[in-house]
């Protein structure tokens, strides 16, 4: 069994709205081993984003704890997390954000300089399969391998976790895949922890685990004893 990198203990978020309170999470136990590729499924406001938000140092959880290792990140103040989420952490969105006037080597290399023990540019978009690609700015890449260089620039500062939140929601499912055995290769090669939010059922079939959200809550845990290849899933 490997060990234990990130744990929530009866974790809660609640929002206002108004004067109505939202419970985002509801006493969330969870853990995550090092080296993992989970997935997590439920509908729109199940609680999948609020918990991977908290476990990325993004939003502060109303009570509870969430442990990175042995560093309690509920009880760290936001100059704290920042230096969290630099050090430890990489996010993976449904949009891109990638700078339009600077080319797929210098968007990844943004990241590089401030890293503290960076992958070169190139080597980061090998790894995603665009190294013949480096010198086109995004408006030369479809939307996958544009997706794509998103994923390199998070990886080349070399996170202990990689959180992504709908990395294939708005492609389709050729270049959706692409995407998704990106994320593989580098959970391979790297041994980075990796959770992934998809309302797409069929992107279960490559974790290790399955984390169903139902209203706040944890419903269900379910170990894949046989993973599939990314090339295999269900669009």
């Amino acid at each position: 069994m490997k060990e234990t990198v990130l744990t929530a203990q009866a974790l809660t978020k609640i929002y206002l709205s108004g004067e109505v309170e939202v419970q985002a999470l509801r006493g969330v136990d969870l853990d995550v081993r090092a080296g993992e590729v989970v997935v997590l499924l439920g509908p729109s406001g199940s609680g999948k984003s609020t918990l991977l938000n908290i476990i990325g140092g993004l939003d502060h959880a109303t009570s509870g704890r969430v442990l990175f290792q042995d560093l309690e990140l509920t009880s760290l103040g936001d100059q704290a997390l920042t230096d969290y989420r630099r050090r430890h952490v990489g996010f993976i969105f449904q949009f891109y954000n990638l700078i339009p006037s600077l080319t797929a080597y210098e968007n990844v290399a943004l990241v590089t300089e401030i890293a503290d023990n960076p992958m070169e540019p190139e080597d980061a978009l090998a790894l995603v399969g665009l190294e013949a690609r480096m010198d086109h700015f995004p408006a030369q890449l479809s939307g996958g391998e544009q997706q794509r260089v998103a994923v390199a620039r998070v990886i080349a500062k070399r996170p202990d976790v990689l959180l992504c939140d709908e990395p294939t929601g708005a492609l389709d499912s050729k270049t959706g895949i692409r995407v998704i055995e990106a994320l593989l290769a580098i959970n391979a090669q790297l041994g980075t922890t990796t959770l992934i939010i998809t309302h797409n059922a069929g992107i279960q079939a490559v974790a290790h685990r399955v984390i169903s959200f139902t209203d706040g809550r944890v419903s269900a845990i379910h170990e894949n004893e046989v993973r599939l290849a990314a090339s295999g899933v269900s669009w």
